[in-house]
C-alpha cells in the first residue's frame, strides 16, 4: 500500500473578479432546524473549493443559527455564495459581514452581532 501524501490546497480563482484579494468574511445564517440544513450550506462552500476557517452552528427549538467565517474568497464570490444561500428552501436569513482580519474573533451566531442588509 502506497504511503499516504498530504493534498494541497488550491484556492479557486474568481474569474468574475480577478484582480481582487481573497478577504475574511462573516456568514450569518438562520434556517430551519432540518437534519440536512447544516451539509447543504457546507456543500455551497465546497463546490467552490473554500474550507471555512471557522463554523458554529446552535440550534434552538425548530431553528438554527448558524455562522460561518471563510477567508479564501473574495467579496464578489462571498456574496455569490449568500445568494446561493438565500435560495436554499430552509435558509429564511442570510447576512454577510467582512471580518476584520484573518484572525477574527467569531464566537456566537448570529444572534450576538448587529444586523446588517446582505
Amino acid at each position: 500500500m502506497p504511503p499516504l501524501q498530504a493534498v494541497s490546497h488550491s484556492v479557486r480563482p474568481d474569474v468574475w473578479a480577478s484582480n481582487a484579494a481573497p478577504c475574511p468574511v462573516h456568514f450569518y445564517i438562520q434556517a430551519e432546524a432540518e437534519a440536512d440544513v447544516l451539509c447543504r450550506v457546507l456543500n455551497l462552500f465546497a463546490l467552490q473549493q473554500l474550507t471555512p476557517r471557522s463554523v458554529n452552528v446552535e440550534r434552538d427549538n425548530d431553528r438554527l443559527s448558524i455562522g460561518i467565517l471563510s477567508d479564501e474568497q473574495s467579496w464578489h464570490r462571498a456574496q455569490v455564495i449568500g445568494e446561493k444561500l438565500r435560495n436554499l428552501v430552509s435558509v429564511f436569513e442570510v447576512q454577510l459581514l467582512p471580518a476584520k482580519s484573518r484572525d477574527a474573533d467569531f464566537k456566537g451566531g448570529a444572534m450576538n452581532h448587529q444586523r446588517v442588509a446582505g
